[in-house]
């Protein structure tokens, strides 16, 4: 019985190729059991998003967080983005983990233009996104690492839990695949964008 089913649901996948893929992860359509028919963009989006290397680099509390993410417990290697390296030149993700200062500031900006294109930033805690606590009173704080780098995904929190950095890391692969691969916009970066407002 279960091998006549077998052979049936076979041949309807025969006489009908354009059935959806039976895993979704890969995007395109299937062709029986064997061939997948997709887009050149697809398939290179689809790659970028699920092989995403991370810079190790971490500045404060908010990276020990970023330390359990990748370890057992949470297991960020399911989505593809556990591969930390230690060099700038073979990242293609910062996670911006802490507080910056503006002493560290032009460090990160340093870091950030080694990395190689595609390149994307995500903003880990309140710290990096707007000073957090120290945003009324650290004179030494930058209120917000988007003063120097262009952030791509924002996942507050002080710190955050690893349940929000892998949202956050979802959130970016989800960017990713919507990006075409010959019509990407300008990576130019204004520094004047977002640059601290001086009183004259």
């Amino acid at each position: 019985m279960s091998d006549s089913h077998n052979e049936n649901s076979n041949k309807e996948n025969l006489t009908n190729p354009m059935t959806k893929s039976a895993n979704p992860n890969i995007p395109g359509e299937r062709y029986g059991n064997q061939v997948i028919l997709t887009t050149l963009n697809d398939f290179f989006s689809w790659a970028k998003a699920s092989s995403i290397w991370p810079m190790q680099f971490g500045l404060a509390c908010c990276a020990i967080e970023m330390m359990a993410t990748a370890a057992t417990g949470f297991d960020m290697d399911r989505f593809g983005a556990a591969v930390f390296r230690s060099s700038p030149r073979q990242s293609d993700l910062m996670i911006v983990a802490g507080t910056v200062t503006f002493k560290m500031g032009e460090r990160i900006k340093r870091l950030y233009e080694q990395m190689p294109e595609p390149k994307y930033v995500l903003a880990m805690g309140g710290c990096a996104i707007n000073g957090g606590p120290y945003s009324l009173y650290g004179y030494h704080v930058v209120k917000g690492v988007d003063r120097y780098i262009p952030v791509d995904i924002f996942v507050p929190g002080c710190p955050p839990r690893p349940e929000q950095l892998l949202e956050g890391i979802i959130k970016l692969q989800e960017l990713i695949r919507q990006k075409e691969l010959l019509k990407r916009e300008s990576m130019i970066y204004d520094p004047k964008r977002n640059s601290p407002k001086t009183n004259q």
